[in-house]
């Protein structure tokens, strides 16, 4: 299992999902994922408490983000296998 970026995925990893235009669509705690398949595999538990406290200098937009992924070129859904 590798995420779009090569990186070998496990479960219990920390985790975001982009779309097919590189937006993010969710973020959290991969689990239920089954060596062997990069695509429509395992589930992501929400991470986010009810509440929690924002000191905006640690925080990041999340267009900012989406826009450094789509610098990296990592927008794009890699070629199905």
């Amino acid at each position: 299992m590798h995420y779009r970026n090569g990186r070998i995925a496990s479960n219990g990893d920390k985790v975001i999902q982009l779309d097919f235009a590189g937006k993010v669509t969710a973020f959290g705690v991969l689990h239920s994922a089954t060596a062997g398949n990069d695509y429509c595999n395992g589930a992501i538990a929400p991470i986010q408490q009810a509440i929690t406290g924002a000191c905006i200098v640690d925080c990041l937009h999340i267009e900012d983000i989406e826009k450094m992924i789509a610098e990296k070129q990592l927008d794009k859904r890699p070629v199905g296998k």
